[in-house]
Formats: C-alpha cells, sequence, structure tokens
C-alpha cells in the first residue's frame, strides 16, 4: 500500500488530521489497532473550547455538535460552603461547549468513510495489530502492520503518530534526542455517568476538606460526576450510595442533586506529561502522544485538535509549494501552547484538590487563592481566557 501520510491512532488526533488532509487534496490512511466499535465508544473528554468548535465547523464535521452540544457560559467554583460564578463569555466574548470526545470521533469517523481516499486505499484500517515505523529519517518512511492476518507494508512521505499515551510512535524517536518532563500526582478522580438531570447548567469545580468533586454532563438528561480519590482506589469499596452521599457533602448539594443509575465508574489518573520534541524526521507526534495533562484544566483533546490545526497546514504547504517551514516549527508552536495548557491545568489542580500531608498554612492558601480568583475581574479574566481556549498561533 502506498499514500502520502500514514497516520497511526484513530482518536481525535488522527481521525481529524486525516478528515484536514483530505479537504486539502491530500491522501492518506489511518491504522487503528481497536476495534470501531471500541474508539466510538470509549468515554473520555467532553469539554471543547471555542477554537476547537470552530475548528470543527470549519471542517464541515459539526453539524451534530450545534445540534446536541451544550453551550456553557460560565463555570462555578465553590469552597467553604459557598459557590462563586465565573461569568466566561462576558470576560472573553467566548463560550465552551460540552460534547463528548467519542460524539467527535463518531462524526470523523463517518466523515472519512463517507468521503473515502484519492489513491483507492481504505481511509481506516481497525484493529490492526505489530504496528511498527520505520526509516522515519528518510525521505521515503514506512508502517509495517498485519490486518486480519495478513501482514502489510505502508509506504508514505509522512507518518502522522496519533497513537495515544501507551501508543509505539513515541519510542521510535532516540533517547538521546527525546526529553521527557513528567509529574505523576498523588490523587485520581472516580468518575461516574449516570441516568440523571445535571445538578446544574453550568459544571462546578467544588473544594472541600474531604476532596474536590467536579459537577458536569454528558446532556440533559445524563451526569458525568468525579470524586477526588487515592490513585489505586479499589470500585468495589464504593458501592452507588456511598458515591451518591460523597457527592452530595463534597458539592453542597441537597435536593438539586438527583440520584440516577450509575451506568459507569472507572478512575482516572492524573499526571502532566511532556516530550520534546514532537518531531524525528518525518514522524510528528500529536495529542496524547505526546502530552498528557490533568483533566482539572479541560485541555487534552483541545491540546490534540491544536497540534493538528499546524500539522495539517503544515503537510498541506508542503504538498502545494514544496514548503516545509511550518512542519520545521511545528514541535515548538506546539509546544508554546502546550506549556500553557500544562500551567493552566497544574494551577486548577493544585488550587482545587486536597494534598495528603498538606499543612493548615497550605490550606488556608488555597482557599485565599480561591477567593482572589473568585472576586478580582483580573484573575477571573486570566482564568476565563485559560479556560476558554488561548488564540491559536496558526
Amino acid at each position: 500500500m502506498r499514500t502520502q501520510v500514514g497516520i497511526i491512532g484513530a482518536g481525535p488526533a488522527g481521525l481529524l488530521l486525516s478528515h484536514l488532509l483530505h479537504l486539502a487534496g491530500i491522501d492518506s490512511v489511518v491504522l487503528e489497532a481497536r476495534s470501531r466499535a471500541y474508539v466510538e465508544e470509549r468515554v473520555r473528554a467532553g469539554l471543547l473550547e471555542q477554537g476547537s468548535v470552530d475548528t470543527l465547523t470549519e471542517a464541515g464535521v459539526a453539524e451534530r455538535l450545534h445540534r446536541q452540544g451544550l453551550a456553557h457560559h460560565g463555570i462555578e467554583l465553590r469552597f467553604d460552603g459557598a459557590g462563586h460564578r465565573i461569568p466566561l463569555t462576558d470576560l472573553t466574548g467566548k463560550v465552551v461547549t460540552i460534547y463528548g470526545q467519542q460524539e467527535v470521533v463518531k462524526d470523523l469517523i463517518a466523515a472519512r468513510l463517507a468521503a473515502g481516499t484519492r489513491w483507492g486505499n481504505p481511509p481506516i484500517l481497525f484493529e490492526v495489530a505489530d504496528v511498527a515505523v520505520h526509516d522515519v529519517t528518510s525521505d521515503s518512511p514506512r508502517i509495517s502492520f498485519t490486518h486480519e492476518g495478513q501482514a502489510q507494508l505502508l509506504d508514505c512521505v509522512f507518518i502522522g503518530g496519533c497513537d495515544g499515551f501507551h501508543g509505539i510512535c513515541r519510542g521510535a524517536i532516540p533517547e538521546d534526542i527525546i526529553r521527557v518532563y513528567d509529574r505523576i500526582y498523588p490523587f485520581a478522580w472516580l468518575g461516574i455517568l449516570a441516568h440523571s438531570k445535571p445538578v446544574s447548567e453550568e459544571l462546578i469545580y467544588a473544594r472541600h476538606q474531604d476532596g474536590f468533586a467536579l459537577a458536569t454532563m454528558r446532556s440533559e438528561t445524563i451526569s458525568r460526576l468525579y470524586l477526588q480519590c487515592a490513585p489505586d482506589e479499589d470500585l468495589a469499596l464504593w458501592p452507588d450510595d456511598r458515591i451518591w452521599a460523597e457527592l452530595h457533602k463534597r458539592l453542597g448539594c441537597g435536593e438539586e442533586l438527583q440520584e440516577g443509575k450509575i451506568f459507569q465508574k472507572g478512575v482516572t489518573a492524573m499526571r502532566s506529561y511532556v516530550v520534546e520534541p514532537m518531531r524525528h524526521g518525518r514522524l510528528f507526534l500529536a495529542g496524547d502522544a505526546a502530552h498528557i495533562v490533568p483533566p482539572t484544566g479541560a485541555k487534552g483533546m483541545n491540546l490534540a485538535i491544536a497540534d493538528i490545526r499546524v500539522l495539517a497546514r503544515g503537510l498541506e504547504r508542503f504538498f502545494a509549494k514544496n514548503d516545509a517551514a511550518l512542519l520545521e516549527q511545528y514541535s515548538e508552536i506546539c509546544l508554546r501552547r502546550i506549556w500553557k495548557g500544562q500551567r493552566f491545568s497544574w494551577w486548577m489542580t493544585s488550587m482545587l484538590h486536597r494534598f495528603d500531608g498538606a499543612d493548615l498554612f497550605e490550606h488556608r492558601v488555597q482557599v485565599a487563592e480561591l477567593d482572589y480568583v473568585s472576586t478580582s475581574r483580573a484573575a477571573m479574566t486570566t482564568l476565563a481566557e485559560n479556560y476558554v481556549g488561548l488564540p491559536y498561533e496558526v
């Protein structure tokens, strides 16, 4: 098989890259280790920045997003038993939109399968195995893989490494070249999906002496709720009644928190992770393959979309004009935004969570920070600008 861009990973990053390249007349093939059903159903992030919505709209894959997504104009910070609203739209003129990552994936898969490829290849191959990249520093990189029991080779001009944190692409960058920045937090999130009306029309971030809690949603009838917990938390110790009781306590809610049937539980680790550079030869890392953020700042999928904007435009310039200048700057441009996203996510995480071993001084500093953020227009604007998404360079 031969294509112009071989893409590993059918998450939001890989699928959006393939779709944007198709719109630019560039051929690509996406290789995915999991089944279509798996990638369309796995629950991940659910909040899109204004820029992410604009990007998907411009790409022509946002019809369902605009019909079903929930636009939010503010968020609430709760601490010391009181709520404080941050008016995002009043401060920035922008909104954020609740629309699950799996829904973005469904929309992109449908678009890619409907459009096909220009060179007659399947646009996406699901359930591939034994994926490896070869000759990435040459002008003719290749991807070897197995599909339906047959060993295959995909010749390409560039490779998009969009295969997530546990993928193989990052490992193709030599250890003497790559730099890793890693922080693992001493807590995690116990998350649930429940058939219940959301407790509020906007997200609630709550700091409580027993730990952080977050109330968000996936629709007007499905709530997404989180509790700070231990990284090795045993879900067997969290029956539904205990989860609801803890949510009532930490969120400070009464009857407005409706207890519905919980149909999914899971523990999400908290990590800040960045690799530099994000390019080696003709292999480009994007999304979780290059960076992980704690979910407090809602930046994971949005940073991936920002990466792809830069990469797609760089590839378009290369194939249209033989101009590699933007590709040469890819890592530098993306990392500027990534580190700002990391800073914001770290700040939100540090301000809202209970740290074991923290003394009373640190507790009072956290409360003072929240009080300042919720009463100073300048501080609220800083939070709002980062939350709705900073301007794109490209």
